[in-house]
């Protein structure tokens, strides 16, 4: 539910109708309206979808809002962990609770042999991401760049096109992967 509310926040945030998040996203009103109400177990190609239709990062959609009295602090019991209910892999937010700060911490475990891909086609502002393999190796493919990173390597990147992971091992493979919004050209 806790995804339900932080959509349905955001929006209205934004001052989105169901019908503007829908143009926005790519996703249909209907899908957004499910996942609004938690009657939908949305994938994570639909939730980056809504998190670009509403100009935010993905992690975003799993915190809190930003308050200047949040801790400093995220325990590990605390952090919120979501799985992808089209291909078991999970999320972990690392990063303090809505603590004011532009960067976001986030654990990824994929599966053996899984992909997860995104289009961020619909993006409102590209962000930095960086990745660093804990444990593992994947692909990353950026638009139609390609690279392999192994455990303890670290890959930083742009996202301003469709971005996807692969775990191509036997075992589970595990990055964090930081976000930082980029910054806007300004013109002079």
């Amino acid at each position: 539910m806790h995804i339900a509310r932080r959509v349905n926040e955001l929006r209205k945030e934004g001052g989105l109708t169901l019908n503007d998040l829908a143009n926005r996203s790519g996703v249909s009103r209907s899908m957004v309206s499910l996942v609004e109400r938690g009657e939908s177990s949305p994938t994570a190609n639909i939730l980056d979808k809504l998190a670009a239709g509403l100009g935010v990062t993905m992690a975003t959609l799993f915190g809190e809002g930003k308050s200047p009295d949040a801790s400093p602090v995220s325990f590990r019991l605390k952090q919120p962990v979501w799985r992808d209910p089209a291909t078991g892999y999970s999320r972990r937010n690392v990063s303090p609770a809505g603590f004011p700060s532009p960067i976001e911490l986030v654990e990824v475990v994929l599966p053996p042999r899984t992909q997860v891909a995104y289009d961020s086609a619909f993006r409102v502002a590209p962000y930095h991401q960086q990745i660093w393999v804990l444990e593992g190796t994947i692909e990353v493919r950026v638009g139609s760049e390609r690279q392999t990173i192994a455990k303890g390597d670290c890959f930083a990147m742009l996202v301003d096109r469709p971005i996807s992971f692969r775990n191509p091992g036997k075992k589970k493979s595990r990055h964090l992967v930081a976000l930082a919004p980029a910054a806007r050209n300004r013109a002079g």
